[in-house]
């Protein structure tokens, strides 16, 4: 039998020590069938083996540079610090997929929401993938980066209209075109999509979250993006691929449980005996550490500082939250980096603008078109298909006869 890239050994093989035996060693490449009497196949685990690919460097991009070690987010070399508050979302959609701000993201087409399920992110994540067959996409290996540049803008822009009319519900009457058109950026046109007559100061919330939101480098959902999009489908095909990972709460959904925490510190009016209390009984701080950065996260920064320039109500505990779980994640593990991550502010920004806890993940999926629509279109012009190999360690070879259920199944064929 010859398998590629995997080292077959079977259990019994190896040595007390874990190493093969060199009876049975082979070389990666080719190897012999093991033994018909070993009863238990495993695989030695080999340098190249990276759970979950931590660490693997699988792409080139100049996207995003997130700075584990200086504490920065740069988005094509420009700082986010420099662009909350300055440049608008849709401006910075710009800067990622075209490396200029303008032109940006279009206004977004007067095209009513087709799904009503009651649950918002699934119906902006269907309602992205009918798209296609209603305007016509073609897959991205048979169509030029000028069009794939086009569809990403249309469609992206399409989840912050459908996001504010799946938010505002089929019961309250849509918002006429007409007011819409009174905006001045993208975000404000969602939130009059969505309120009629949102408060600027909330406007100005969102447009700094989904700045600050719009890009991180290989997560799971924008892997998940690029993957799809290395097959040659259509945009509308990745975007709501891309949605579909962020909906897991190990990616995006971290924000709206932080608020629980500060609803508790304001119940007992004490940070300090809280995060004790929380730690004592092993629960999660959430909202604090990243896999990503060795300092704190400068989206946190930057969402505190725009958190405090807005009055937020919240401000106050939320900072003697984050200093008493600053303080005793400290004291009780010296040896790790556990600084405030971007999910602990962005819930008192998302807070702040009356933003309801279950839209949160909607809300980061909103912001996050604008890095998956720049990897989709860098994964294109690699033009490669992403295709990486798993090691199998299941059963050695076997007849169907040792299967469980065998005289069942042949019975049943033969009827």
């Amino acid at each position: 039998m010859v398998v590629s890239n995997v080292t077959f050994v079977p259990a019994s093989s190896r040595r007390e020590d874990g190493r093969e035996h060199p009876a049975f060693g082979c070389r990666i490449g080719r190897c012999k069938r093991a033994p018909a009497v070993a009863p238990d196949w495993r695989f030695t685990v080999s340098d190249d083996f990276k759970p979950g690919l931590e660490g693997v460097i699988a792409f080139e991009s100049e996207i995003a540079e997130p700075d584990k070690e200086g504490s920065a987010l740069r988005y094509r070399g420009v700082d986010i610090d420099d662009l909350v508050g300055r440049v608008s979302f849709g401006n910075v959609w710009g800067l990622l997929v075209d490396d200029q701000f303008n032109p940006g993201l279009p206004n977004a087409e007067p095209f009513p929401l087709p799904v009503h399920s009651g649950d918002v992110r699934v119906d902006v994540q269907s309602a992205i993938a009918m798209l296609a067959p209603a305007w016509g996409f073609k897959p991205t290996l048979d169509i030029s980066d000028e069009e794939i540049r086009s569809n990403l803008a249309r469609t992206s822009v399409m989840v912050l209209s459908y996001l504010a009319q799946a938010a505002r519900g089929i019961i309250a009457a849509p918002i006429p075109e007409s007011e819409i058109d009174k905006a001045h950026t993208v975000v404000e046109r969602m939130m009059i999509r969505w309120r009629g007559e949102p408060d600027p100061l909330h406007v100005r919330a969102i447009d700094a979250y989904f700045v600050s939101a719009a890009e991180h480098g290989m997560n799971a959902s924008t892997f998940t993006a690029r993957v799809i999009a290395s097959t040659g489908a259509d945009v509308a095909a990745a975007l709501s691929g891309a949605i579909g990972a962020m909906s897991g709460p190990l990616h995006g959904g971290a924000p709206s449980r932080v608020l629980h925490m500060i609803e508790e510190v304001e119940k007992t009016g004490n940070a300090e005996t809280y995060v004790k209390g929380l730690l004592d009984r092993k629960e999660r701080l959430m909202g604090f550490g990243h896999r990503v950065y060795r300092a704190e996260d400068p989206r946190a920064r930057t969402l505190r500082r725009t958190a405090k320039e807005l009055n937020a109500p919240r401000y106050e505990v939320a900072e003697a939250l984050e200093r008493a779980a600053l303080k005793e994640l400290r004291e009780r593990q010296p040896d790790r980096v556990l600084e405030t991550n971007v999910e602990f502010w962005a819930a008192i920004i998302l807070d702040f603008a009356e933003v309801p806890a279950p839209l949160f993940t909607s809300m980061f999926t909103a912001a996050r078109t604008a890095g998956w629509s720049a990897h989709i279109l860098e994964q294109k012009r690699t033009g490669r298909l992403i295709r990486p190999s798993a090691r199998y360690v299941g059963k050695a070879p076997r007849k169907p006869e040792d299967v469980l259920g065998w005289d069942g199944t042949v019975e049943q064929l033969h009827k």
